[in-house]
């Protein structure tokens, strides 16, 4: 494999969906079924195959892990699912704000007298 083969920047992606349905509920240490039910409540969609089995990316385990953990906690999967859903979209909405509020202080910088 050379520095510039296609699959590099496969391995290094996040949203690649390289894992099999039973290779993603062993490493999340849980059942095909919940991987299904989380598909089902929409915290998911894993791409399918050519041959239509379920594919899941590194991403896509991380949010059936913390869906996982809020089951393991006593959350039934509806809630779970919303929840981690909620908290994604929280870290969407402080990571723009946070680059609002950078722009916002360059800006000010760049027109305080003597800047110039």
């Amino acid at each position: 494999m050379t520095a510039d083969s296609p699959l590099n920047g496969r391995l290094d992606d996040d949203d690649y969906p390289a894992y099999t349905m039973g290779r993603a509920a062993e490493m999340l240490g849980t059942t095909p079924g919940f991987l299904r039910a989380i598909g089902e409540a929409r915290l998911i969609t894993p791409l399918r195959s050519e041959g239509g089995h379920r594919r899941y990316s590194r991403y896509q385990l991380r949010i059936a892990a913390r869906a996982r953990e809020l089951v393991d906690q006593g959350t039934p999967i509806e809630a779970a699912c919303r929840i981690v859903i909620l908290e994604d979209q929280l870290e969407e909405a402080q990571r723009i704000n946070a680059e609002y509020r950078r722009a916002a202080e360059e800006a000010a910088d760049g027109s305080s007298p003597g800047s110039s």
